[in-house]
């Protein structure tokens, strides 16, 4: 490592013109390839995707049932059926039908379909089905549509457009997000190292890096389905640690600077020293993000593998761009009383600071410390015991949008179920199974929880059989949940039985249920692998048990107190209004292994870069407790202004008004809070002070067929400074 820095260094115009060419190159081909994102997810046998399938099969429109485009009449005593509001309606649902993706449209006006007029006449809804599965539509699908009808609006007729398909209408949720975290991190970085220049670094290294990574996910996206949120998603992961990874190289230069090293041997060993721990950090991080993979949801490997490339990218920087800056700027990384003091040779390292002396306070009282942060985590993660998943639905979106628009257009002519129908949908192959789906009609319009049954007629060339059920409550409801539960598991399969009739719950709301089910079953598998594949990576760095054990239960309990902050908030409803995130509800299903992924990562790379100080200070040393307590005094600040950029960035999310985004930034924010004030700042050094000569320890057998993997430049502590047994010389006191 320190080979590479050197090289960095003395070529440092080479290596940023190669960084430069390099995102050129990548953006030329881009522009050249163009990019093939997609905008939904499969789900291979479930319920849901095997109802779509059926649809698809006869030739049938395979949209979720929920897309609408609703009417209101906006003059008190006025009708949709009145003859200049009627013809409007018509004309405009006309041309919508021709459009290109739309397979079909019912009218409310047309024959038979009275029940899509509200009992005062003043609401309506058209039910749109497209070509190909909401989850598969893109704003460029629907907006021929949303065009060719939006010209009825009028001061008379109001219209709206609800359900899955019409999503897209709300926009990019992240796109103001990536430049609000690099704005925070310019102040941040400012206040922390009061230099301009050394803060331009991290930003620089961040934005060469996540434009590399973001351009090669659209090369990527040819060759794996890559949804169109996934370079978003990547880009803020990747811009976090991107700024993190530089931010701990550059302080550790300017630490050695001040020590009065050279230029060049500072970078040196900045690189080979903090940058190895970057290189294991990213690591952690790749590895949590590429566990994804293990749960085959197309969607989420996208996103896994976009974000593990773009996070790679990252780490390159920091060892490679970085020391070629450091070379341009020279002495200009430290601030100009910081220059003054060193030329006034005023720079004492070990003068006594808020860092200095908070690590004494928890090295004389790590069991009083350490326990006030696992009560207070504690608490935290009580609200996690009820967590509830499934998907909060368009009630909650802002309400200036057309989706929360027409939702409550619909709710209030129509009851909540109306926004989130069930299609049971059947293909009867004889008069057996004919029989048995009438009696299957007659069982779910008598069922518990069902407004309305409807069943849309058939023809001998198109036999499949489609009914449309609406709920008594809202598609978010655990009431609608516990319906779906009992059609699948009880009403169903009665009809089914001695018939060959086989019938199957589709719909946005069964969708998601199903993709809650599937996350659901393979999560312990998730966790599995994330935390043990860390863990190695742990193990062959620090050559210890404690060590990655202590990393796993401390990344575990940041992410479940994080999950309690969530489930309080959007859950219980706890300030989920007041910040425009719409009432209490489920959480989003794919948030628990979305969250674990990045926490895993992220909380890793706190503990490498405090415990990689602590086991540089131990290897020289053999002192625990001062290893302990000089690694927490030199990494404090950095973690602490390195989880400040973090938390703003993620904070961003939840300014976006949208709940799911909402509920991401949110908990990430509070574990990453959490994670540096509570965990890496009080828990962590205060265990390790407890724990002793035991945070070192392996088995010699282990040691001796483990690979070594160094995370700085020592190796182990030196019989001159050891114990015998290991125990340090002096464990008790403070000095040394």
């Amino acid at each position: 490592m320190g080979g590479l820095a050197r090289w960095c260094f003395r070529h440092a115009g080479l290596v940023v013109l190669a960084w430069i060419a390099l995102v050129v190159a990548l953006v030329a081909m881009g522009r050249v390839a163009g990019k093939d994102y997609t905008e939904g997810f499969s789900l291979p046998g479930t319920g849901s995707s095997q109802a779509q399938g059926l649809l698809a099969s006869a030739g049938e429109r395979p949209g979720s049932g929920d897309d609408t485009i609703v009417f209101h009449a906006l003059v008190p005593g006025a009708r949709l059926t009145d003859p200049d509001l009627s013809a409007a309606i018509t004309a405009a649902l006309v041309r919508a039908e021709h459009q290109p993706g739309v397979a079909s449209i019912a009218s409310p006006l047309a024959s038979g379909h009275g029940a899509q007029i509200s009992s005062d006449g003043r609401t309506g809804y058209a039910q749109v089905r497209f070509d190909k599965a909401d989850t598969s539509l893109a704003r460029a699908d629907i907006d021929p549509l949303v065009s060719s009808v939006s010209s009825a609006r009028s001061p008379a007729l109001e219209v709206e457009y609800g359900g899955g398909a019409f999503q897209s209408l709300k926009g990019s949720p992240v796109s103001g997000s990536i430049a609000i975290g690099l704005l925070a991190a310019a102040v941040i970085l400012l206040l922390a190292f009061g230099s301009a220049p050394a803060a331009l670094i991290p930003l620089t290294a961040a934005i060469l890096s996540v434009a590399s990574g973001i351009e090669a996910v659209g090369l990527l996206s040819h060759r794996l389905s890559v949804n169109a949120i996934t370079p978003s998603i990547a880009a803020l992961i990747g811009t976090g640690v991107a700024v993190d990874y530089a931010l701990f190289v550059v302080t550790r230069h300017r630490q050695d600077l001040l020590g009065g090293s050279t230029v060049e041997t500072s970078a040196v060993r900045a690189v080979a020293t903090s940058g190895r721990a970057v290189v294991l950090a990213g690591s952690t991080v790749v590895v949590a993000m590429l566990a994804l993979l293990v749960l085959r949801v197309d969607f989420l490997t996208g996103v896994g593998v976009a974000a593990a490339l773009t996070v790679a990218f990252g780490v390159l920087a920091a060892v490679t761009l970085l020391p070629a800056m450091f070379k341009i700027l020279g002495m200009r990384v430290l601030s100009r009383r910081e220059r003054r003091r060193l030329t006034a040779d005023d720079h004492d390292p070990e003068r006594p600071n808020a860092w200095s002396r908070w690590a004494e306070l928890v090295q004389r009282r790590p069991a009083l410390l350490g326990g006030s942060a696992v009560a207070l985590m504690a608490i935290l993660v009580v609200p996690a015991f009820s967590l509830r998943l499934g998907a909060s639905d368009q009630g909650n979106d802002p309400s200036a949008s057309t989706t929360r628009k027409a939702y409550d257009l619909l709710a209030s002519g129509f009851g909540p179920g109306s926004n989130g129908p069930l299609l049971v949908v059947a293909k009867p192959q004889d008069a057996a199974a004919r029989v048995a789906f009438r009696a299957l009609v007659e069982a779910i319009s008598q069922s518990p929880g069902v407004a309305s049954a409807h069943l849309a007629p058939s023809t001998p060339e198109n036999p499949v059989r489609v009914l449309d059920v609406i709920p008594t409550s809202s598609p978010q409801s655990a009431q609608t949940q516990s319906l779906l539960q009992t059609l699948r598991t009880s009403v169903i399969p009665g009809a089914e039985a001695h018939s060959t009739l086989r019938a199957y719950v589709g719909g946005q709301t069964a969708v998601f249920q199903d993709f809650a089910d599937v996350l659901g079953a393979k999560l312990p598998l998730f966790v599995s692998v994330i935390v043990l594949v860390g863990g190695l990576l742990m193990l062959l760095a620090f050559r210890s048990l404690m060590v990655p054990l202590v990393a796993a239960v401390m990344n575990i309990l940041a992410a479940a107190a994080s999950f309690g902050v969530v489930v309080a908030i959007f859950q219980w409803g706890w300030g989920s209004e007041a910040l425009g995130l719409g009432r209490a509800g489920p959480i989003e299903s794919f948030l628990p292994v979305m969250l674990l992924a990045i926490l895993f990562g992220l909380s890793m790379d706190y503990q490498v870069f405090l415990v990689s100080r602590m086991h540089e200070e131990w290897t020289r040393t053999g002192d625990t407790a001062l290893a302990v307590r000089r690694g927490q005094q030199a990494t404090g600040r950095v973690i602490t202004a390195a989880a400040a950029i973090m938390v703003c960035v993620f904070s961003a999310f939840a300014l976006e008004g949208r709940r799911p985004i909402g509920e991401f930034g949110l908990g990430l924010a509070a574990a990453i809070l959490l994670d540096a004030l509570v965990l890496r700042t009080v828990l962590v050094p205060a265990a390790m002070h407890l724990l002793g000569r035991w945070n070192w320890w392996l088995p010699s057998g282990l040691d001796r067929v483990l690979p070594h993997l160094p995370v700085d430049e020592g190796d182990r502590p030196s019989p001159k400074t050891a114990s015998p047994s290991g125990q340090p010389a002096d464990q008790r006191g403070l000095a040394t």
